[in-house]
């Protein structure tokens, strides 16, 4: 019973429900904030909670060697068990380990064609049947319209659901009066669902911008925790 506690206690759920059951096979969803406030984090624990239901998980980092990307699910499941206060995971974590891809790009000198083919090839004539993509370190100004619509066709026809972080760069103002960064405006269109991490005095408020075409849906009440950076009922 210890991964089902994991699952059905995961503040993923609560996510899920105020996004309207999550972005679903197809969709694309943004975790948006300025550097070092807790995207990686939050895109792993979503990748753990598909891990933990046996699901299979491609991680695409942009800017990170792939040990570092391991360590931070180490270090995420380490204090996910702590604060459950669970013991003698070993035979979960490597399932969870068998379960997880970690891919590197280079996002200047490999077009967006390449890398979507190399990852259906890994899903379709290697047999990692992934439902979901992690993608991290993407640096949005760096793209075009164009291969934001390659990447959701894509999502549609593997029927998988893809997650990004989005750093926000720059001075103020970030924000059009939607609350959505400046720097994802062109892409809207094509994000189902969109995240924007706040920091507050003593942890790390989650908003959502959009959900389901709905602008300002409603406030998520979850936070990160500042110094476990788990997720975490407001």
């Amino acid at each position: 019973m210890l991964k089902e506690e994991l699952i059905s206690k995961s503040p993923v759920r609560v996510l899920e429900r105020s996004v309207g059951g999550g972005i679903m096979a197809g969709g694309i969803g943004v975790i948006a904030s300025r550097k070092g406030i807790g995207k990686t984090s939050v895109l792993v624990q979503l990748a753990l909670d598909r891990l933990l239901q046996g699901e299979k998980v491609i991680h695409v980092s942009f800017t990170a060697h792939t040990s570092y990307v391991i360590s931070w699910y180490e270090n995420i499941f380490t204090e996910l068990t702590k604060r459950k206060g669970l013991e003698k995971l070993e035979d979960i974590r490597d399932d969870l380990v068998k379960n997880r891809v970690i891919m590197n790009f280079p996002q200047e000198g490999v077009s967006t064609e390449q890398i979507l083919r190399s990852l259906k090839a890994m899903i379709q004539d290697g047999g990692f049947k992934a439902r979901t993509l992690i993608v991290d370190g993407f640096d949005f100004s760096k793209t075009t319209k164009a291969d934001i619509a390659l990447v959701k066709a894509f999502a549609e026809e593997m029927q998988i659901e893809i997650w990004y972080s989005c750093t926000l760069l720059g001075e103020e103002p970030l924000f059009d009066k939607d609350s959505v960064p400046l720097i994802l405006k062109d892409f809207m269109d094509k994000i189902d669902v969109l995240i924007v991490l706040e920091p507050k005095a003593e942890y790390i408020h989650l908003t959502v911008a959009k959900a389901r075409g709905k602008m300002n849906p409603q406030d998520l009440k979850l936070k990160l925790d500042a110094k476990t950076l788990l997720i975490a009922e407001a």
